[in-house]
């Protein structure tokens, strides 16, 4: 038997106005998505709790079986393990996004208008925040602050305070701010939060300048003019996923946070080349790089995890989640299904959160899942795949239960 689960980051919404009043789940082409609804189980997942943030951080921790009440110490920690740094007592992780801010020479004006950059590179994002550590004058700044960046190939780099103080401090995650003034989301609540903000808008001198942004501009593209931090945490450690489940697996993600829980579950991260997170992600490779895995290196179970959806929508880019939600289907489900022809396998397939159109955040309602088992095809649900026919099937109060369902626990 193999297992595959495969996460469309932030598919689920809720009704769309300008498309009829309908999700973007009802309104895509999703046959494949669909089949395996019909022909399986068909329910709706809480995956966040309430009392925490509604993001991906929290939700897959949950789809991965480990309680977020109890193991979440934040974002950051998670995504600085699939960079495989190490955090030591004491130390306060937090991500930091290459954003984009409108122009205004007043900050107390400027609105916040990109949490990625413009959707920047990673080649260029990664030379941006290495160039900005290495300038002298923020270089000292950082220093006395005790922050120290660690980039990656993409807008989300990880930064680590030494002795960072995270009595009082409240950070605001830039992509649930999108058009709000800049100044009202800085770091806030404590002396801590004043050094980090001054870093903040010290950074915005140094990258408004820089060649890449000036570039950036003048092919119409918006410059990643400021690092962004948030996500804050503390060192965290998690609980194994072969101990838990007896069984072997990888998880296939541009994104570090998935890496990051596969890294501390003993779950094997698996990048695969072209892959983006965004909406140009390299789907094909995907499934490709899960097939792999599964009919070739042993694994027993495989997690494919697809950002786009969740990326277009915090843009602003509704026609770019309906095309992320069927290149989803077909190019990743369907070779999937496929290639899994005449093997006994049991696929698993949700949004781990909310992401709305409507205010391009993140909600924490439930999602719709499928768990689908091809042995018992026959059988189903006889529903498309959307939020309003999940809610119609079982009610898996906590995410944390879906990898037994999976498993037949």
């Amino acid at each position: 038997m193999k297992y595959i689960l495969i996460i469309g980051d932030g598919m689920a919404d809720n009704p769309v106005e300008s498309l009829g009043g309908v999700t973007p789940l009802e309104k895509a082409n999703i046959p494949n998505m669909d089949y395996l609804s019909s022909h399986g189980l068909l329910g709706s997942t809480l995956n966040c709790p309430p009392s925490l943030p509604a993001g991906s951080d929290t939700a897959i921790l949950s789809i991965f079986g480990c309680d977020p009440l109890k193991y979440y110490t934040g974002r950051a920690p998670l995504e600085a393990a699939a960079q495989g740094i190490s955090l030591k007592d004491g130390d306060l992780a937090f991500r930091c996004n290459m954003a984009s801010l409108s122009a205004e020479p007043d900050w107390e004006k400027k609105t916040i208008v990109s949490h990625s950059g413009g959707g920047i590179d990673g080649e260029s994002s990664r030379r941006l925040v290495e160039d900005l550590f290495a300038d002298p004058e923020f270089s000292a700044k950082a220093q006395a602050a005790g922050v120290k960046v660690y980039p990656s190939l993409s807008y989300r780099h990880i930064a680590v305070q030494t002795m960072g103080d995270a009595k009082g401090l409240f950070f605001s995650a830039p992509h649930e701010h999108l058009t709000d003034l800049a100044w009202k989301w800085l770091p806030r609540g404590s002396a801590n939060a004043k050094v980090l903000r001054e870093l903040m808008q010290s950074s915005y001198e140094f990258l408004s300048k820089h060649p890449i942004n000036l570039q950036r501009e003048a092919e119409g593209k918006l410059p990643a003019n400021c690092i962004w931090f948030w996500a804050e945490g503390t060192a965290v450690s998690l609980p194994s996923f072969t101990e838990a489940y007896g069984k072997k697996g990888s998880v296939i993600s541009a994104v570090p946070l998935c890496h990051g829980i596969g890294a501390l579950t003993g779950v094997r991260p698996v990048t695969v080349e072209g892959a983006t997170g965004e909406l140009d992600t390299n789907y094909e490779g995907k499934a490709a790089a899960a097939l792999r895995c599964l009919n070739e290196e042993g694994d027993d179970f495989v997690c494919v995890h697809v950002e786009a959806p969740d990326e277009c929508t915090h843009n602003g880019d509704l026609p770019g989640k309906l095309q992320s939600i069927e290149n989803l289907d077909s190019r990743v489900i369907a070779p999937i299904r496929a290639d899994m022809a005449g093997i006994d396998h049991r696929i698993l397939i949700l949004s781990d959160h909310k992401t709305l159109t409507s205010t391009r955040g993140h909600d924490g309602d439930p999602v719709p899942f499928i768990l689908y088992d091809s042995r018992e095809a026959a059988e189903g649900s006889g529903l498309a795949y959307s939020e309003k026919n999940g809610l119609t099937g079982p009610m898996v109060k906590a995410g944390t239960a879906l990898l037994g369902m999976l498993f037949e626990m």
